[in-house]
């Protein structure tokens, strides 16, 4: 986006301040938020949303040969052959006793290059992260709030998939096409399921499915993503409903820029700084939400932990639904 984009008539922190928080609730050292609604409970509530024993992997492919869904300024993955079998060819191979050979690669990218999970103190206004941290702890690494404490802990709990491209009769909504809380009960109802308190809520949109298939650079032109949109409402709901994770197949979980305030990832602030509450982003949702679409169960048991980066601002992940 271009720094024209990005500027806003009114300071997010302003835009927030009769909002809700959650910070001190689990004490001044936590570092995981709405995680802690996921309780052994609500781990067996998520147990008993299985019934077939189907199971769907959500992160998108890493290094693609037609290139990753990544933020717009983020370089793309490289993967990089360090050891095959043409170097035993050309003599360069390592000898083993037993003369085996093997491969080896590496791979160079963005923590937040892939699906991933953001750390709560990624995003931050007027210098504080969530729960109140300092944002110079984030000075050369994140020494509060994180990725590895959501790493250590794991997130896992009932999961329930809103299908809202294929509730507003399209294959993937538009740029910048905006959906409210309100629109996410509806599209529940429709599915003739029912949003609970402590769900893992995963909206798909169709977005990162239909990068593959369009042109890359109409897909970052002017690069606005549809989603969700900021409301103080929805910020209620979000806090009444106790949801612990956000999930969706958009690289930023909401729409680029409010339409209304023309702040830049208002919830970025409001529901993960304010609130606790853990972005999932890059999903593939796809091939789920067509199997719900047939069988018509939306909830499922959601497991997930993100790689143990030390002071990572996020960390690539595949979430597992098992339904």
């Amino acid at each position: 986006m271009s720094s024209q984009t990005l500027r806003a008539e009114i300071p997010v922190g302003e835009l927030l301040k009769n909002d809700p928080r959650n910070w001190g609730r689990w004490g001044e050292e936590d570092e995981v938020g709405s995680l802690n609604f996921l309780t052994r409970e609500e781990v067996l509530r998520g147990v008993r949303a299985v019934s077939s024993g189907k199971t769907f992997t959500l992160q998108v492919l890493m290094g693609h040969p037609q290139g990753d869904p990544v933020w717009p300024g983020r370089a793309q993955p490289v993967r990089i052959n360090v050891m095959d079998k043409g170097h035993y060819l050309c003599g360069k191979g390592v000898p083993f006793p037993g003369h085996a050979e093997y491969a080896d690669d590496m791979l160079i990218m963005y923590l937040q290059g892939s699906t991933q999970y953001d750390a709560l103190g990624h995003v931050w206004c007027d210098d504080q992260l969530y729960n109140g941290y300092d944002a110079k702890t984030t000075a050369g690494k994140m020494d509060k709030a994180s990725v590895l404490p959501i790493a250590e802990r794991g997130v896992v709990g009932r999961g329930i998939l809103i299908d809202m491209a294929r509730f507003r009769g399209k294959d993937v909504l538009e740029p910048g096409e905006t959906f409210t809380h309100e629109d996410v009960m509806k599209a529940a109802a429709a599915q003739g399921a029912r949003i609970e308190k402590h769900d893992i809520l995963v909206i798909r949109t169709g977005w990162i499915g239909s990068f593959y298939a369009r042109d890359k650079v109409e897909f970052y032109k002017n690069f606005i993503e549809p989603g969700l949109t900021y409301s103080p409402e929805l910020v209620k709901w979000f806090h009444e409903m106790e949801i612990p994770n956000l999930v969706t197949d958009t690289i930023a979980n909401e729409v680029t820029v409010d339409p209304v305030s023309g702040v830049a990832l208002p919830l970025h602030n409001a529901l993960m700084r304010n609130l606790g509450v853990t972005f999932t982003e890059i999903a593939s949702l796809d091939k789920l939400a067509e199997d719900c679409a047939g069988d018509r169960q939306y909830s499922f048991l959601y497991v997930a932990a993100p790689l143990k980066v030390v002071g990572g601002t996020g960390a690539p992940v595949n979430p597992v639904a098992i339904k």
